[in-house]
C-alpha cells in the first residue's frame, strides 16, 4: 500500500487558434482545434490509470472540453476562479505587437491594463489550493496556461509571480504533491506525442 500523500494532476487545456498565432487568450472563448481535441483525447489515455476524488476545471469552453474529451467530463465541477487571467487591453495581442509599443514588455513584471494582476491572479489560485489540500484523494485541475504556473507557485509558497519561471505548453499533465510535508513539483509540462490526422 502506498503512503505517497495524494497529487494533484494539471493539465493545460489544448490547442486552440490563438495558441498557435500566440495571441494572449484570457477570457476570450476560443474553441479547441482539431489537433487540440486530439490532444486531449491523448491526455485522457495517460489519465486513465488514476481515479480522482475532485475533478475542476475552468468554465471556459477549451479547457472543459479538454477535461470532457480526456474523459472526465461527468466529474468535473467547474471553478470560475481557474479562469485565465485578465488581460484586460492585451486580450487578443501578441508579446511582439505589445513591445513594439511598450518594449521589453512582460505580463508577469508589467502587467496589463484593464486587467489583472498577478496578486490577483494569485488570490483566486490560493482559494483553489485550500480546497484541493481538503480532498482526501487525488485531484485533477484543467485549465489554462498563466493561471496553472501562478497555481504551482503558490503551491509552492512561492509569490504568484514566480510563475514566470515554470514554462507550459498546451496538453501538458504537470503534478503537484508532497515530499513528506513539503508541497514540491513531482512532475512538469509533460506532454504526449499525437498522431494527428492529415
Amino acid at each position: 500500500m502506498s503512503t505517497r500523500p495524494p497529487e494533484v494532476v494539471l493539465v493545460r487545456h489544448g490547442e486552440t487558434e490563438w495558441t498557435l498565432s500566440g495571441k494572449h487568450t484570457g477570457r476570450t472563448d476560443i474553441p479547441l482545434t482539431a489537433g487540440g481535441r486530439q490532444e486531449a483525447q491523448a491526455v485522457g489515455v495517460e489519465l486513465q490509470v488514476r481515479r480522482f476524488a475532485l475533478v475542476l476545471t475552468s468554465p471556459l469552453a477549451r479547457a472543459a472540453e479538454t477535461c470532457r474529451l480526456a474523459g472526465l467530463g461527468d466529474a468535473a465541477v467547474e471553478r470560475d476562479e481557474l479562469m485565465e487571467w485578465d488581460y484586460g487591453a492585451y486580450e487578443g495581442r501578441k508579446t511582439i505587437d505589445i513591445r513594439e509599443e511598450r518594449p521589453g514588455w512582460t505580463l508577469w513584471r508589467d502587467g496589463v491594463p484593464d486587467g489583472e494582476t498577478a496578486a490577483q491572479v494569485g488570490a483566486r489560485v490560493d482559494r483553489v489550493i485550500a480546497e484541493l489540500r481538503s480532498v482526501a484523494g487525488e485531484a485533477a485541475v484543467f485549465a489554462h496556461g498563466h493561471l496553472l504556473r501562478v497555481l504551482a507557485a503558490r503551491w509552492l509558497g512561492l509569490e504568484p509571480g514566480a510563475g514566470r519561471l515554470f514554462a507550459l505548453d498546451p496538453a501538458t499533465i504537470s503534478i503537484l504533491g508532497y515530499e513528506r510535508e513539503t508541497p514540491v513539483i513531482r512532475m512538469w509540462n509533460r506532454t504526449r506525442a499525437v498522431e494527428r490526422d492529415s
